[in-house]
């Protein structure tokens, strides 16, 4: 197993790799950039969403570009407009943001400072990246790792019942309230939720903004404890209205697949109780299928899935400067949360496969090939 692990830890490193040059070439290719954000900024004609020059890109927000020449020479030719801008700045703005280097330079020392998880500086937050990145982490890890756990907690054991009493008018309704939840989109029943819970238009239960109170300075460590998941009640019930329907139905059909074979007849007629069948032989086979979807799921939760929530919910985490990073060009806030999203989902497959010898000693993946 050792050198299964050390296999799959050495094949990280060109998957990262390709990931960031792939990442990175599109990147090249793409229209607009910091440069170009920086001059429609101080020329009046940004019209982004989250406009805003500071920190990195600050030292040229407060100066007019003096010595402006009509037609710009073949540097601010460039970028779109950008003629009629002194050329002698526009190269400061290249250098400031490292554009005065060859992609390929650029992309590696991205690469060699990645490795030591030195992301360096926000192009338009006077903060470093991995500040940021550790300021907005603790929202991300909250929605993902409750929303995992709260969705395998119910999805599971609701498969297994659903798969014992299979074609019974339990199963057929909760299959009904399934799909229906499925179909209705996370963001929709968010604002459902706060129209109707968080002071919208009916009661006001629910706190509507963060993941903490105003005092919570001040309040003892059970208050704030309660405090906490008091404020994750309204975004964790919207994300996982649809995320137990994949995993009920596939813990579902696992089980009905092996309750169906020989060796659970033969477990039978031995005299095992029902339960003892059920949860000492069947639990283990039928579970490999949902552990496999593991990875997903965490990954969808942690990252991908919270985007809209965190934008409902005024919850400022990774999803919400991720999508802001795109927006305004920051292109090391963009990339560093690429590392780190493609990083964790290559770890959790593997505490994955590992997690599936845990659960049948059986699989050897020791005499695999990677």
């Amino acid at each position: 197993m050792g050198a299964y692990i050390l296999r799959r830890i050495l094949l990280m490193i060109p998957t990262m790799i390709g990931i960031m040059a792939i990442s990175f070439a599109v990147i090249q290719f793409a229209p607009g950039g910091p440069v170009e954000r920086v001059i429609a900024q101080l020329t009046g004609t940004d019209s982004g969403a989250t406009s805003r020059v500071s920190g990195g890109g600050g030292d040229f927000a407060g100066q007019q570009p003096g010595g402006a020449q009509q037609g710009g020479g073949d540097v601010s030719s460039k970028y779109r407009g950008a003629q009629g801008l002194d050329p002698e700045f526009i190269k400061k703005l290249e250098k400031q943001f490292g554009f005065d280097k060859p992609p390929l330079e650029r992309f590696l020392l991205m690469m060699k400072s990645y490795l030591t998880f030195d992301f360096g500086q926000s192009y338009f937050r006077d903060v470093s990246v991995m500040k940021l990145i550790a300021e907005k982490m603790p929202v991300s890890i909250s929605l993902g790792l409750w929303m995992t756990l709260l969705t395998y907690l119910i999805s599971i054991p609701l498969g297994i019942r659903k798969a014992v009493q299979d074609g019974s008018r339990f199963d057929v309704w909760t299959s009904g309230v399934l799909v229906i939840g499925y179909a209705i989109p996370s963001f929709l029943f968010a604002i459902f939720l706060i129209v109707l819970f968080a002071g919208g238009s009916f009661w006001s239960i629910f706190p509507l903004r963060g993941l903490w109170s105003d005092n919570w300075a001040s309040l003892t460590w059970g208050e704030k404890v309660v405090d906490y998941f008091w404020h994750l009640v309204l975004p964790l019930t919207a994300m996982a209205l649809g995320a137990f329907t994949s995993s009920a139905f596939l813990t579902k059909n696992s089980f009905l697949d092996e309750i169906r074979k020989q060796y659970v007849m033969t477990a039978r007629m031995k005299g095992l109780t029902e339960r003892q069948v059920l949860y000492g032989h069947v639990f283990r086979n039928a579970m490999l299928l949902v552990i496999a979807g593991f990875p997903g799921a965490f990954i969808g939760a942690f990252f991908g899935g919270s985007l809209l929530i965190e934008t409902i919910f005024s919850l400022d985490g990774l999803g919400l400067l991720g999508f802001e990073s795109v927006v305004n060009r920051d292109y090391p806030v963009v990339f560093a949360t690429l590392y780190v999203f493609s990083l964790v989902g290559l770890v959790v497959g593997l505490v994955s496969d590992l997690t599936y010898t845990w659960i049948d000693p059986r699989i050897d993946f020791e005499s695999r090939e990677v």
